[in-house]
């Protein structure tokens, strides 16, 4: 599961006492709500699913493949649909290629979701071996559902836009930026992740 309201707190609270700004943002916005979701192939696949979608249009996706699959369905069971009936579900050609990495590469136990490595770098490496799945997927699925308390997904727009406004930079620093920035937050980077989502649009600051 992801880092629990707790562990925000603590990494939040920790940082603050040494950046300013995280402090200036933390007293205006408070404490950000815990982003989890369970681990586990199901997660990863409707990742895929909700690419390049709106939530509505991802979440009635899922309701067709649960109804053809069944709501515990695994793997296997997307792997004996054909082209078709996963079309008539909504999945595209290409989400279709990407589901089916995905169901391969855990039906034969080349990626094993549960016993992922602990290095994050290593870990990044075995999710991103999924057709779809690139480093910022896979830093998300870190984040919110293993809670992994140091992933940092630079490249998001929303974490960069994020991170300049806390600290009051005139412009949104790139990713490159964005990574240096932070490097003297180790280990508690998640939680100012989740808390530059919660500033991004945030009318307090």
């Amino acid at each position: 599961m992801g880092l629990s309201a707790r562990q925000i707190r603590d990494g939040l609270d920790t940082v603050a006492a040494r950046e300013p700004g995280v402090a200036r943002a933390l007293e205006n916005a408070g404490y950000p709500e815990p982003r989890i979701r369970p681990t586990g192939y199901k997660t990863l696949l409707r990742t895929i699913v909700g690419q390049q979608v709106s939530v509505a249009s991802a979440d009635s996706v899922w309701r067709k493949l649960e109804a053809e699959l069944g709501e515990d369905f695994g793997p296997a069971c997307l792997l004996e649909r054909d082209f078709d009936t996963l079309r008539a579900c909504g999945l595209s050609r290409q989400k279709q290629g990407y589901a089916r990495s995905l169901s391969e590469l855990v039906s034969a136990g080349e990626l094993e979701l549960e016993k992922l490595p602990a290095d994050n770098e290593e870990a990044i490496a075995q999710l991103t071996r999924i057709k779809g799945i690139g480093r910022w997927s896979a830093e998300i699925y870190l984040l919110f559902a293993e809670g992994r308390p140091d992933i940092w997904p630079a490249g998001d727009l929303a974490v960069m836009a994020g991170i300049g406004k806390i600290l009051g930079l005139e412009e949104r620093p790139d990713e490159k930026a964005t990574r240096r920035l932070a490097e003297g937050w180790r280990p508690h980077r998640g939680a100012i992740a989740i808390f530059t989502w919660h500033c991004y649009d945030n009318p307090a600051l």
